[in-house]
């Protein structure tokens, strides 16, 4: 039964636990990006221009405010695989009942913020005036959602901190289907556009936490918790936010970024901003391999660190990026020279293919870098040094990105590839930082006489 409840990554051989715990990750974040995917595919057969980047900038705004929720919840993965890790034990129960009590504050303040603000933020994303109204109805239904959004990061949080990303993953599979289904009934049949869109991916996150409970009821965690020890304990707040805050601020201003180009390509009309909205989604599904092998590492590389298991936590992260990299060609090459076929999956019209196409090829290039500085970051925050990714995120997002996509936008003619080329270059910047702080951290552990 133990073993059912939480997965040991301190021995054994690293390959096939690494695999087995990043691909139900990997599946998870395919079938969320698939929400998200979803939408504009229904709302690009069955709505029109103004509905599609209503979508497209709605859903890039909800995700920079869920960006603090995510990043936040790795701390709780951090600190409950350390934990255990350690042997700790009667620490986990406290580290699980002050994430929940924490993220639901969190969720209403932001859900009421938005609600308050919402067309404030609507035009200082500057939506096309012919697509504000349904930004407006996405941003508003999305962000009385949120309290779900929490739920399901929290739960997602505890899962993998406990070794366990199959869970979060079934829960997801049907909440993809409800989400489908949503989307057919209320876009494709009831005309609702961008709002019908949000209201369906609301309710499968809704879904998803209704489901993950019962699991937890009825498996149990393997530490003793109870409904006493849902509170703020401030020393495991403390704790947290330490490991948590600087993932959140990190992905909280590397969103603003990425919406800052979208605002500058929104500038240059309705045609270019729903081209790279298609563009984005499919960004989504590329770096999805990344991702997953990052949040993987975080926490295998956090029960490893906490058993001093310093080697195996390295060759973890050397194999993540080996097989984040094969993958990543794959896709890279079918964006960079076939991005048409996979643009013309979300949209009919002719001009909005081609003008995410431009866009895509240059994320094409970012696929391969990003298999290298990702995986970096998972490491980094399995050994809760959070505050480094953060500074390296915030550097590669406004000492290169957003300055370099500024500066590309006002060469004549406009051309989204060269904007995009922001990104990749980003990723350079980053990937040499993650590497020197790499040859640091190693020096320090040697003079420590650490593995």
């Amino acid at each position: 039964m133990q073993r059912d409840k939480e997965r040991d990554f301190t021995r054994g051989s690293i390959l096939p636990a690494l695999v087995r715990f990043a691909l139900p990750i990997l599946g998870a974040l395919v079938l969320q990006a698939m929400y998200g995917a979803v939408d504009l595919l229904v709302v690009g057969k069955f709505a029109g221009s103004a509905d599609v980047s209503g979508v497209s900038t709605g859903s890039q705004l909800m995700m920079s405010l869920t960006s603090i929720i995510t990043g936040l919840s790795m701390g709780t993965t951090v600190l409950l695989g350390q934990r255990l890790g350690a042997g700790r034990r009667e620490e986990a129960g406290d580290v699980v009942g002050t994430a929940v009590a924490l993220f639901c504050a969190l969720a209403v303040a932001l859900s009421a913020l938005v609600l308050l603000f919402t067309d404030t933020l609507c035009t200082w994303m500057q939506a096309p005036q012919e697509a504000f109204g349904a930004t407006r109805g996405y941003v508003r239904v999305c962000a009385a959602g949120l309290i779900f959004i929490a739920a399901y990061n929290v739960l997602g949080s505890i899962f993998r901190g406990l070794g366990d990303s199959r869970t979060p993953f079934l829960a997801v599979c049907i909440a993809t289907v409800v989400n489908v289904a949503g989307d057919l009934l209320l876009v494709a049949g009831l005309r609702m556009g961008a709002t019908g869109a949000a209201l369906a991916t609301v309710l499968s996150q809704a879904l998803s936490v209704g489901i993950c409970l019962p699991i937890i009821r009825k498996r149990g965690l393997p530490f003793s918790f109870t409904a006493r020890q849902i509170r703020l304990e401030k020393q495991v707040v403390r704790q947290t936010l330490t490991i948590g805050t600087p993932i959140a601020l990190q992905d909280l201003l590397v969103s603003f970024s990425f919406l800052a180009i979208l605002s500058i390509v929104n500038g240059l009309g309705l045609t270019a901003s729903a081209g790279v909205g298609v563009a984005e989604k499919l960004c989504g599904f590329i770096m999805l391999v990344p991702s997953a092998f990052m949040q993987a590492l975080s926490a295998f590389v956090a029960q490893n660190v906490g058993a001093s298991q310093h080697a195996r936590a390295r060759k973890a992260m050397g194999l993540g990026m080996t097989l984040s990299f094969s993958i990543g060609l794959i896709l890279a090459s079918l964006a960079f020279f076939r991005g048409d076929l996979l643009c013309g999956l979300f949209t009919d019209e002719q001009d909005v293919i081609m003008a995410g196409w431009d866009y895509l090829k240059a994320y094409a290039i970012d696929t391969l870098l990003v298999s290298f500085f990702f995986c970096f970051n998972g490491f980094y925050n399995g050994y809760g040094r959070t505050r480094f990714v953060m500074i390296q995120g915030l550097i590669g997002a406004f000492c290169v990105r957003l300055p370099v996509s500024l500066l590309m936008s006002r060469i004549q003619p406009p051309s989204l590839f060269r904007i995009g080329l922001a990104v990749p270059m980003s990723s350079v910047v980053q990937i040499i930082m993650c590497s020197v702080y790499f040859v640091f951290l190693r020096r320090a552990q040697k003079a420590e006489g650490l593995g």
